[in-house]
């Protein structure tokens, strides 16, 4: 049987990580071919995936491409990533109905969930998700902009993470609320008398990071706050997250984390 996105070497498959492999199972698990006329449930799916099978040949083998010997492990492998894909909420409960009336959740069968289904169309899109770890993000986006990301509003996504940063600064500043955008960053980081500015630091990086500031609100903020703009790749706006991440952490604190 052949695992689409996984790796044929069970050493590269045992390389990667629960989330790693559940993404990329979850495509097979979705596809309704998989075990015809079988329930999908992780011991059901490990006896067929694993399955001994006789070849025209009368020769034995597996319908896995991984060596017998190397099946324990690769088994506890699937078997972790399984269990991510459920805690993640791609995997759920199969609802059956109770022969005297009624309906509960079966203690063992799955079924992919809505989200799972999305991604498992999308597989690219759910090996992005991935990249953005809610924990690594710093409070004042970790909630709304990782949402956001994972439900595939990028655009959004970017636009409240730089403007927490936005807000971040002007808070850090103390400065008015009429203090926004590019000029709200040269205010805060002006080498002269910004309240933002490192007055330890020479004055190329003073003014470098006045710069680093103003040009991330004015690429990456302003234009969204004007006109629709269109941004569907998950892997740029993974990037431009963690830039704002970045900023956020440098106005909470630049000698820690966040604080």
């Amino acid at each position: 049987m052949h695992f689409e996105g996984l790796p044929d070497e069970a050493d590269i498959l045992l390389a990667l990580e629960p989330d790693e492999i559940g993404l990329r199972l979850l495509p097979t698990l979705a596809r309704p071919s998989t075990m015809p006329g079988m329930p999908l449930a992780l011991q059901t799916f490990l006896g067929f995936a694993f399955a001994t099978v006789q070849y025209a040949d009368g020769r034995l083998g597996s319908r896995s491409p991984y060596p017998a010997d190397r099946h324990p492990e690769v088994k506890e492998a699937i078997a972790e990533a399984w269990a991510w894909l459920e805690r993640e909420g791609l995997l759920m409960p199969v609802l059956v109905n109770l022969t005297g009336g009624g309906e509960e959740f079966h203690p063992t069968n799955r079924q992919v969930s809505r989200k799972g289904r999305r991604i498992a169309a999308q597989p690219q899109l759910g090996l992005s998700t991935r990249m953005l770890p809610k924990e690594a993000l710093h409070p004042a986006i970790r909630e709304d902009v990782w949402s956001l990301f994972h439900r595939g509003k990028y655009d959004t996504a970017v636009f409240e993470a730089m403007k927490a940063v936005e807000i971040a600064v002007r808070e850090a500043a103390n400065l008015p609320a009429t203090e926004i955008g590019v000029h709200l960053m040269r205010t805060a980081f002006d080498p002269k008398k910004g309240n933002l500015r490192d007055k330890k630091a020479p004055l190329a990086e003073q003014e470098g990071r006045s710069a680093l500031f103003a040009g991330a609100i004015a690429a990456y903020k302003n234009p969204q706050s004007h006109r629709r703009v269109a941004l569907d790749d998950p892997d740029e706006a993974f990037e431009i997250i963690m830039l704002a991440n970045h900023l956020l952490r440098i106005v909470s604190d630049c000698n820690s984390v966040f604080s």
